[in-house]
């Protein structure tokens, strides 16, 4: 049996929605990476972007297990001498809360210009209004892991 690879007219996309309200940042930031990949379907093949669009909507109320809050650190440069900045969660989830599950999901993809591709369908927004009511998402269940 040869193996079907699908043409980028084949592809069909869907858009998913997913509440971050009391969800825990890794878990759902690999079913998030899982989505966008396209390994939940039957046409998944490795070196194509297959996957679909995602939503994730009240990124400011993920959370974050054990002593993240205090002790994880995200880091950038700017480029600059002395540029290295250094944030940690609990500062990053108040300013940028959107920037915490984007760097999460990004970290779970491939680090090439596929894996850039299939961040460019992953939209957060920091509360439950987002403008892509027009594209018809699926609500993904997933229940809170938080206890």
């Amino acid at each position: 049996m040869p193996t079907l690879v699908p043409k980028e007219h084949e592809i069909e996309r869907k858009w998913f929605i997913v509440d971050a309200d009391g969800q825990v940042l890794g878990r759902l930031a690999s079913r998030v990476a899982s989505i966008l990949r396209g390994k939940h379907k039957q046409t998944f093949v490795p070196h194509l972007d297959v996957g679909d669009h995602v939503v994730v909507v009240n990124a400011a109320k993920v959370h974050l297990t054990g002593r993240k809050m205090r002790d994880k650190l995200y880091r950038w440069h700017s480029g600059y001498i002395g540029g290295l900045r250094e944030v940690n969660a609990e500062t990053m989830l108040r300013t940028h809360p959107e920037r915490v599950i984007e760097w999460a999901v990004q970290g779970m993809l491939p680090k090439n210009r596929l894996g850039k591709a299939m961040a460019k369908k992953l939209k957060v927004y920091r509360d439950s209004k987002h403008p892509h009511q027009a594209q018809q998402p699926e609500t993904l269940t997933t229940k809170p892991e938080v206890r």
